[in-house]
């Protein structure tokens, strides 16, 4: 053990940070949690430690293969998917379908309606509101950006069978749809 390896505390059963790459770095984290501070719910940082590295995984994969090449950000696409599956929505209805905020889905909008690709129509119902819609031009574009990113889709889930996505699906359901057992802070 070198004098840096003693002041820092390193372990020398886990490899020095340079060399460390996710699952080590999981492995360290929950030891160092456990022995050092004493926290006892290593299992539970681990699934969530897992859960978001995958998600930023497939997300920035998704972006940087299918959506970036065609002037799409992940978040312009979100948007997009929803206005075109759910039809004409309200920026609110945008935002909680989503995952975003009111103000990020305003300023998305802006973007994409000067792109061509939606639009902003004033609400028949409340002349204060307005409705995001897809352009004929944007719904072109998500038919044929939707056909690219769901063979993307397929190539992330194909290494599961299809009973292993309906597990994983209900386990993230069951995830998600528990956490009002205590107090969550975010969007839904």
């Amino acid at each position: 053990m070198t004098d840096d390896d003693r002041k820092s505390g390193r372990d020398e059963r886990y490899p020095s940070a340079s060399e460390l790459d996710f699952w080590s770095f999981v492995e360290l984290a929950n030891h160092r949690l456990a022995t050092e501070y004493g926290f006892r719910h290593q299992l539970a940082t681990e699934v969530l430690l897992t859960l978001n590295r995958a998600s930023n995984i497939v997300t920035y994969d998704l972006e940087a293969a299918v959506h970036r090449p065609r002037g799409l950000s992940w978040s312009g696409f979100r948007l997009m998917f929803v206005t075109w599956l759910a039809g004409p929505l309200e920026p609110k209805s945008a935002a909680t379908l989503t995952g975003m905020s009111r103000a990020a889905v305003s300023n998305l909008a802006k973007t994409l309606v000067a792109d061509g690709w939606l639009a902003r129509t004033p609400d028949e119902r409340d002349g204060r509101s307005v409705r995001l819609s897809l352009t004929e031009k944007g719904h072109r574009e998500m038919v044929e950006v939707f056909r690219q990113h769901n063979e993307r889709e397929y190539e992330w889930t194909s290494v599961l069978t299809e009973t292993e996505q309906r597990i994983l699906i209900m386990l993230l359901n069951k995830l998600i749809t528990n956490r009002n057992q205590f107090d969550v802070r975010g969007r839904n």
